[in-house]
């Protein structure tokens, strides 16, 4: 067991906070020497559980850790694909997107470059609380690791992702049985490839198409139900016009607005990230069932219109109850997995909950550069980062803010050490970008 005092500590070794250690030390690197980062995990990968050879990132390569902050910084993905000797090959695909697992080598790669913020993986946070002074002055942070080592810090980043989604029904199952889409090819490493499972995948958007797609591959004897709520998968709503709403500039006009406002853009905005599925990926899945009906070797079906009222965990597996949504009739559905492609909790993640509970705060809101807002005197700060959806928009859990919001963030911090010399800080522009 050791104790460590750094002056700044991020929590998670995801892009968030890999691109906060990138504006640490391109634009603070007295605080960067300072800083630690940590993450639970022994390697920086990114998405792994749905970390798919043929999954591609969504997103342009250009809206990478920095780029859009820092078009000539080294930590880009474009200086990444140079060092690795893939640049001309990367230019003659013709794809903006890269493959999900190449984003998560650039990330690696990242963490690796780093020569000022330090990373320490494999460390694993069990409880953060408030540290005082003697007259009560809220002065930091103590971070306990699982290990029953200590970290203190005055400036304190929490990028830890967001709760997965389990549907009531599910809850308390065998994670053997039941099993989120982040856990998908952990769980399928210890699954007999070769057995006729029964297979049921819940969930209408990406990541239940990924992993209908992928089972298809996976298991190739199985038969494979997919189930939704919605009439049919349907493809995510995507255009120029919308994509000009995951702008960082648009975070200002979704900040700017009222309660009632906030929620009437995020409704808006609910089609163009949630519910649906790339349009690519739904042909190709299409043309599969085409093929395998030709063929006569389709071992999937869809059920669709169905609400999931029950389950009922058995020797052999899972008894799924469905309720037909036009007519009201419950039938059961007997699986031996069950994959949920049921995204995260809109909310603040556990963490976070208890947290600000051990600040006696009745809840967690953030200022427009992502600190925590306390309702006493303090010396120290908080900021939460990818959380914040419901004050700063449906991109803030996505790559098309991270640059500019890092670059808040530390601005924030550096005037907060010193307020006098902030003044004469360069203020960052706030850039624009073309896709989310």
């Amino acid at each position: 067991m050791t104790h460590q005092d750094v002056e700044l500590l991020a929590i998670g070794a995801g892009p968030s906070n890999l691109a906060l250690a990138v504006a640490l030390e391109e634009l603070a690197p007295d605080l960067a020497e300072n800083s630690l980062l940590i993450d639970r995990s022994e390697a920086v990968v990114w998405q792994q559980g749905l970390l798919l050879p043929w999954a591609t990132s969504q997103i342009s390569f250009l809206k990478d850790l920095v780029t859009l902050r820092n078009p000539c910084s080294e930590f880009s993905f474009i200086n990444f694909l140079h060092s690795q000797g893939r640049l001309d090959d990367f230019i003659n695909l013709g794809n903006v997107w890269p493959y999900r697992s190449e984003i998560s080598e650039y990330l690696a790669w990242v963490a690796k470059s780093l020569t000022k913020v330090r990373v320490e993986l494999g460390c694993e946070s069990v409880g953060l609380e408030p540290r005082r002074d003697s007259v009560g002055t809220l002065v930091g942070w103590l971070c306990r690791l699982a290990d029953g080592s200590t970290i203190s810090s005055r400036y304190l980043v929490i990028a830890t992702g967001r709760d997965p989604h389990i549907p009531p029904a599910l809850v308390g199952l065998s994670p053997e049985r039941v099993v989120h889409s982040n856990r998908y090819t952990f769980r399928m490493a210890g699954v007999e490839r070769e057995l006729p499972h029964r297979v049921a995948v819940l969930g209408g958007a990406q990541s239940a198409a990924e992993m209908f797609c992928a089972l298809q591959q996976d298991l190739p004897n199985a038969e494979i139900a997919w189930v939704m709520r919605s009439l049919s998968p349907s493809a995510l709503q995507s255009s120029p016009f919308s994509n000009e709403r995951y702008y960082p500039s648009f975070v200002d006009t979704v900040y700017g607005a009222s309660p009632e406002g906030r929620e009437e853009i995020r409704r808006e905005m609910h089609r163009t990230n949630y519910s649906g599925v790339e349009p690519e990926l739904l042909r190709n899945l299409y043309s599969d069932r085409y093929l395998g009906q030709l063929t006569g070797q389709d071992r999937t079906r869809m059920i669709t219109m169905s609400d999931l009222v029950g389950a009922v965990e058995t020797e052999d597996g899972v008894v799924l109850e469905l309720a037909d949504r036009t007519t009201g009739e419950i039938t059961r559905l007997e699986r031996d997995l069950v994959f949920l492609g049921t995204g995260f909790v809109r909310g603040m993640p556990a963490v976070v909950k208890n947290f600000t509970a051990a600040l006696q705060l009745p809840g967690a809101t953030v200022s427009r550069r992502y600190r925590l807002l306390l309702d006493e005197p303090s010396e120290a700060a908080c900021y939460l980062h990818g959380m914040n959806e419901d004050t700063h928009g449906v991109g803030d859990s996505l790559f098309s803010v991270m640059a500019h919001r890092t670059a808040a963030t530390v601005q924030d911090i550096l005037a907060d050490r010193d307020p006098i010399g902030s003044r004469h800080l360069v203020k960052e522009p706030v850039g624009s970008d073309s896709r989310h």
